[in-house]
């Protein structure tokens, strides 16, 4: 089950890789992970009002799909519940580890400085939420 679900979180990040890449998910590397998104954009020829809309509409299926997941997630069990999270942390750790040993030692710099924004990024968000939360819970 666990193996299953981890798959499916994975699976459920890929389109939001893709959507934060240049390019409408154009990597380098020989990666295959939204090339097929962005050549269908290029064959369709969309206007920039088209892009954005679409784009619009991808992120609204990526935050249901992911509604969809917590929904389901907060069914498991606390251990399970921490052991994917643990997991899902260590694949995480891994690919920036991978990542990094292909950079440069000036690119690695940039790589680390971009990681430690998106950590205060999600720190100031998961604050912002715990505040929303307790100031709902008082409205009521």
């Amino acid at each position: 089950m666990r193996k299953t679900l981890t798959a499916a979180l994975l699976a459920l990040t890929l389109p939001t890789l893709a959507m934060a890449m240049p390019d409408g998910g154009t990597r380098h590397g020989g990666g295959h992970h939204g090339e097929h998104g962005a050549r269908m954009f290029k064959e369709l020829d969309l206007s920039k009002e088209q892009h954005r809309e679409i784009r619009k509409l991808m992120g609204e299926q990526m935050n249901g799909r992911h509604e969809i997941t917590q929904r389901y997630l907060s069914k498991l069990p606390a251990a399970e519940q921490k052991a994917m999270q643990d997991e899902l942390k260590a694949a995480k750790d891994k690919q920036h580890a991978a990542i990094r040993a292909l950079l440069k030692p000036e690119q690695q710099k940039a790589f680390d400085e971009h990681q430690q924004k998106m950590n205060e990024r999600r720190a100031e968000m998961a604050e912002f939420k715990a505040w929303k939360a307790e100031k709902d819970k008082q409205a009521n």
